[in-house]
């Protein structure tokens, strides 16, 4: 399934002068990654702020691409400096849970969202990832397929964040965003799933 997770190898690329460089400095792959799950509770939180000074809102647009740097960064460094632990395993599944609810839950506070569908698609993402690494145990390789995995909902709230400070009036729009990313990451759960079968 097309998924903006096909475009990481480019990503990573353009990210290994950086990834030597904070090597240089002494950063561990643990430490991005709790940075990154730090950054995730700082954009909900943003969130919560743009309720009262709009422009926080664009913390969440710029937050998701250091998030994504971030969680590419601590798995290329792992592996090019032989890093790897368990509790590095760990804390990259478990922060990719947290860092999504600590983003999608607070999107029930824009105007035209509703707590109950922001919680079913908060959901949703954790199981997402669950059956990526479900997947992962039956057939040995983690799976990241699409259509809706972590980088596509990324692109998705962090692009209708980026509209929405420009275009307030489109928050109402949220709950026809919110319900496609549903159906999606109800596919890509199935997908990855029957992947990890075959």
């Amino acid at each position: 399934m097309p998924s903006v997770y096909q475009l990481k190898p480019a990503f990573q690329r353009l990210l290994t002068p950086l990834m030597r460089g904070l090597r240089s400095m002494g950063m561990t792959p643990n430490q991005l990654t709790l940075l990154a799950i730090l950054l995730s509770a700082f954009m909900g939180f943003s969130i919560w702020l743009h309720t009262r000074h709009f422009a926080w809102i664009l913390v969440v647009p710029i937050g998701y691409f250091i998030r994504m740097a971030l969680n590419a960064l601590d798995g290329m460094m792992a592996t090019t400096y032989e890093m790897q632990s368990k509790t590095g395993q760990v804390l990259n599944e478990l922060g990719d849970v947290l860092s999504d609810a600590c983003i999608i839950l607070p999107m029930a506070l824009i105007p035209g969202n509703n707590l109950w569908l922001t919680s079913v698609i908060a959901l949703l993402a954790m199981l997402n990832e669950f059956a990526g690494v479900l997947a992962g145990n039956i057939s040995g390789t983690r799976r990241y397929d699409g259509p809706m995995g972590k980088s596509d909902r990324a692109l998705m709230i962090g692009f209708f964040c980026l509209i929405y400070f420009f275009f307030p009036s489109i928050s109402g729009w949220i709950v026809y965003l919110f319900c496609a990313m549903g159906i999606l990451l109800i596919w890509s759960t199935i997908n990855r799933l029957q992947k990890g079968i075959k």
